[in-house]
């Protein structure tokens, strides 16, 4: 029995016993968590699981894995060019991964807008902005804006970066994003705080 198939069986026995009420509960062991909790980044399924207190202390040592605990850090920097990385939009997130390859991510009224990052071209930028050495390949990413004037460059905790995405599709109407989207999305950025 390896271990990544023991947990997958937790994880979907969980599943099998997480009650309908309107909490959200650990995706590892059903346990209720707290409105402040953390989360693991799952590597296969690309995707981001709640996790209680207790769960979250078995993936704090950061080993290789299909789960990798999500960081808190968020740190404001100043503003990066990312036009040297080729992506044509305001509103985008840059994740590097451990193969060293690095993605842009941008959110739409879909969800989000996938492409591929020149690498050389991504150490080139970390090498004018020495922060962006320091992104936790998967689980934290850059996240840029320069939609409307606005000039919001954070490295964050991938969470961040679905929570936006998820905001955009929420609040998107018709084929402009209507009213809502952009107050909604300065309104984001204006809540992001820096925490070591």
């Amino acid at each position: 029995m390896t271990m990544e198939g023991a947990l997958a069986r937790v994880i979907r026995s969980a599943a099998d016993r997480a009650p309908a009420a309107g909490f959200e509960t650990c995706e590892l062991c059903a346990a209720q968590v707290a409105d402040e909790h953390r989360h693991l980044y799952d590597t296969t399924d690309e995707e981001v699981r709640c996790v209680c207190r207790p769960c979250s202390v078995l993936f704090a040592d950061d080993a290789a894995g299909r789960y990798r605990l999500v960081p808190r850090r968020r740190l404001r920097l100043p503003p990066v060019d990312t036009a040297v990385l080729g992506v044509p939009v305001g509103l985008v997130f840059f994740v590097p991964r451990t193969d060293g390859t690095v993605t842009a991510q941008g959110p739409s009224p879909a969800g989000a807008m996938r492409w591929e990052v020149d690498a050389a071209a991504w150490r080139r930028l970390a090498g004018t902005c020495p922060p962006l050495a320091s992104v936790a390949p998967e689980v934290e990413a850059l996240l840029v804006n320069t939609v409307r004037g606005m000039d919001e460059h954070w490295i964050v905790p991938v969470d961040d970066c679905f929570r936006m995405v998820a905001l955009v599709r929420r609040e998107w109407r018709g084929l402009s994003g209507g009213g809502r989207v952009w107050p909604a999305v300065e309104r984001f950025f204006a809540e992001l705080t820096e925490r070591p």
